[in-house]
């Protein structure tokens, strides 16, 4: 049995139902700027989901989440894919994922281990979602000039600043699509343009991530918690399907400010109860 196997508790419907609760969350919150690393803290805390092992289950169902935005935009995928090497339009696009991928990355390796033991926690993530929730207030009020008004205009400087914005949701509760939505927003990026490339973004950035932590905690991982593995999986799937979709849609008619008054909300909220003792937070 691997260490921190879920066998530590029973195999039965109430921990199967977590698993798929937290693939929800997953979904759901991972293409909206709210932050879906925040939320499953919070929730993961709330239903007593702990241990080595469920933290590598919180990674994994982001997998299941990128296998929706693989989905919605299989047709751009599968032409970046034909035409890589001899397209230049694909090649450009492919390039400037790269770019926009390697500030998150580089970061990330240098500053996981120690943001993972400070930062990962309910008031900490209550911070980060206050004031993410401030900053989306202020970009959406603020005069903008649009500069690019599809994905494929977009030059090399572009990709860079968004991929640099991608930096901030190494904080969890930041958001990494809100970094980046609101961060292309901010650049001169059309409201649908930033939430596409963010969703394009998303691909290489969690592939990583969840190779990473994967083949750094393989050694948690039995067969006999494949059934909870494979339910929030599946959760994360389908949940993220409709949220990718759902957005797209909103975003040709709306602003993010509902976002960025429950961000507000959620964070105050988490803050009061671990204030005044309302809810027993772990560290």
């Amino acid at each position: 049995m691997a260490p921190d196997s879920f066998l530590g508790e029973r195999m039965d419907a109430l921990l199967l139902g977590k698993a798929f609760l937290l693939g929800v969350v997953e979904g759901v919150t991972e293409f909206f700027p709210i932050s879906s690393t925040g939320h499953l803290i919070v929730a993961a805390d709330l239903i007593g989901f702990d241990g080595a092992t469920a933290k590598v289950f919180e990674v994994v169902i982001q997998l299941g989440a990128i296998l929706a935005v693989l989905w919605v935009y299989r047709q751009r995928f599968a032409d970046l894919a034909r035409g890589m090497l001899v397209q230049r339009e694909q090649q450009r696009f492919a390039g400037h994922l790269f770019l926009a991928f390697l500030p998150a990355a580089i970061v990330g390796l240098v500053a996981a281990k120690g943001i993972k033991q400070w930062l990962f926690n309910a008031p900490s993530v209550a911070v980060a979602l206050v004031l993410g929730g401030l900053v989306i207030l202020w970009v959406e009020r603020r005069p903008r000039t649009i500069r690019v008004r599809s994905v494929d205009s977009m030059g090399w400087k572009d990709a860079l600043k968004v991929g640099l914005a991608q930096v901030l949701a190494l904080v969890p509760g930041t958001s990494r699509s809100g970094a980046t939505i609101i961060g292309g927003m901010l650049f001169g990026l059309e409201r649908r343009v930033a939430t596409e490339f963010s969703f394009f973004l998303a691909v290489p950035t969690m592939f990583a991530a969840t190779l990473y932590d994967v083949y750094k905690h393989y050694k948690l991982f039995s067969l006999a918690d494949l059934p909870v593995f494979a339910i929030g999986f599946v959760a994360a799937f389908f949940s993220a399907l409709l949220a990718v979709r759902g957005l797209i849609r909103y975003v040709s008619h709306h602003s993010f400010n509902v976002f960025a008054w429950y961000r507000i909300v959620f964070g105050l909220a988490i803050l009061a109860s671990w204030h005044y003792g309302w809810v027993v937070w772990s560290n």
